[in-house]
């Protein structure tokens, strides 16, 4: 019997029952911790491009491309906050005298900077 094109390439089969199945395996992935930010954008890739998470997927570099996802929004979230902050004068002295209103601003500007991070890396 002459051998098939899988097999010419080196793959193999196993056979259960009638059946030959061929032995197919993912690439073996490193198990780097994905964290919030890249769980969303696994999320939006499994709902809305689904050919770009199963290239990721099948390839072995979801994981390794979810957690630069992750580790890129965490380091913007930092540095808006930080430069947020500065620009709308919200300083330790603030929070001494005046800790309600210091968490409220605070609280508006991670939010605030929760939306540009989503909109400009997490959903695109």
């Amino acid at each position: 019997m002459e051998k098939t094109i899988f097999e010419q390439m080196g793959g193999t089969y196993t056979r259960q029952g009638d059946y030959y199945f061929p032995n197919l395996s993912l690439p073996a992935e490193g198990n780097k911790p994905i964290g919030i930010w890249g769980q969303r954008h696994k999320r939006y890739l499994q709902k809305y491009k689904r050919s770009t998470y199963t290239t990721l997927l099948t390839r072995g570099k979801l994981n390794s491309y979810l957690a630069d996802i992750n580790e890129q929004a965490q380091e913007m979230f930092f540095r808006l906050v930080k430069e947020y902050a500065d620009n709308q004068g919200v300083t330790e002295q603030l929070k001494a005298y005046k800790p309600l209103e210091w968490v409220q601003k605070m609280n508006n500007i991670q939010s605030t900077v929760k939306e540009v991070i989503n909109t400009e890396l997490i959903y695109v």
